[in-house]
């Protein structure tokens, strides 16, 4: 069998823990101590989380999109192969070494979609960007931590909290998608979104499409309320 040697540790920001690279081989994985986030060799819902996002904003040729966490590049890679040339990938990073990571050693595993002229990198926490930025981006992809429930930053709680998943809808332009991903199904985050005022649709993804375990993407339209004259009231309406 082939080894498994650590390559690198990095710092998360704010938090005691810390991330650590190994490779076996030709794979690569980032764990949190024992916990491990995630593996190059299964990448199928990464891909698949921009995928889906993406292929809501075919009719927005110039789509702002945000991606919430780097990871291995994946997902990364997966948007720009879905978006036009004119469109623009924000990508917020909390942790800097995890860029480091993705402009060396990991560079190649995704085809290196940091070099991509329509990519911005903002070290930053995703959901303070959020916060800055209303009405900016037709989708918000976020591959953050383990989904809902997470494991590296305790801010990540709070992003899916009630309050940040308000602050999404807001950053959205109508029409617009956020899309999670999760390790697991979470019924009361469903729950959440439609209460922000989403249009749900729920995805069962393979952790490598045809294989491996099931795993959740969460596809979240924002959605218009117009007050009809007659009526009186708040009509849902969907672009």
């Amino acid at each position: 069998m082939i080894p498994r040697k650590l390559i690198d540790t990095v710092e998360i920001p704010g938090e005691s823990k810390k991330l650590s690279l190994y490779q076996r081989g030709t794979e690569f994985s980032i764990s949190i101590g024992t916990h491990q986030l995630m593996n190059s060799r299964e990448n199928g819902s990464e891909k698949a989380l921009a995928e889906l996002a993406c292929q809501k904003l075919s009719d927005r040729s110039q789509a702002k999109v945000l991606i919430g966490g780097l990871g291995m590049g994946f997902t990364l890679a997966s948007a720009l192969n879905e978006l036009g040339a004119a469109s623009e990938v924000v990508v917020a990073e909390l942790v800097p070494g995890v860029v480091e990571w993705n402009r060396g050693i990991l560079a190649e595993l995704a085809g290196s979609p940091l070099k991509d002229k329509r990519v911005i990198i903002e070290e930053t926490d995703v959901g303070e960007l959020l916060l800055q930025r209303p009405n900016a981006f037709d989708a918000i992809i976020l591959d953050v931590d383990n989904g809902p429930t997470g494991f590296t930053h305790k801010d990540n709680d709070r992003l899916y909290s009630k309050e940040g998943l308000f602050i999404a809808f807001s950053a959205l332009r109508t029409g617009g998608v956020l899309a999670v991903w999760s390790s697991g199904q979470d019924p009361a985050f469903t729950i959440r979104l439609r209460k922000a005022g989403f249009e749900v649709e729920e995805c069962r993804i393979r952790s490598n499409v045809t294989r491996g375990a099931r795993q959740m993407i969460w596809l979240a339209k924002k959605i218009e309320y117009k007050r009809q004259p007659r009526q009186g009231k708040w009509k849902r309406k969907s672009h």
